[in-house]
């Protein structure tokens, strides 16, 4: 019994040796991959009068996916200066030219981006919450 025990115990060890010599190195790829960055000081009219509000968005699920869609979204408008989504408050606050965003556009865009995506409670601020 003795060598049965010997014999089962260099087996499992050399089984363990031989599977675990797959040392494969991953493919890696470099993929070259250009930018487009909205130049904001170039398409901002320094005479605008910029507004800036705060709002609640419903239905954000992730911080990656919905959150990060939903700013991008409305950072590409045109007149808007700056937008932040806080997923983890479930808010958004816009800096934009009153000239060119209306409180609709801005309840569109985030609609847009997803069909569960519902704005709340916007109001207009003179500072973002985390300014102050």
């Amino acid at each position: 019994m003795k060598t049965f025990k010997n014999i089962c115990i260099v087996a499992i060890t050399v089984l363990a040796f031989v599977a675990c010599k797959d040392n494969a190195q991953p493919e890696v790829k470099t993929v070259d991959v250009e930018v487009a960055q909205k130049d904001v000081a170039k398409t901002l009219d320094p005479n605008a009068t910029y507004a800036k509000v705060e709002f609640g968005i419903e239905g954000m699920t992730c911080a990656m996916g919905c959150a990060k869609t939903i700013e991008k979204k409305m950072a590409k408008m045109d007149g808007v200066k700056s937008a932040k989504v806080d997923f983890d408050k479930r808010m958004a606050m816009v800096e934009y030219d009153e000239a060119k965003v209306t409180h609709k556009s801005l309840e569109e865009t985030v609609a847009k981006a997803g069909e569960v995506y519902k704005v709340k409670d916007m109001k207009v601020v003179d500072s973002f919450e985390s300014e102050n």
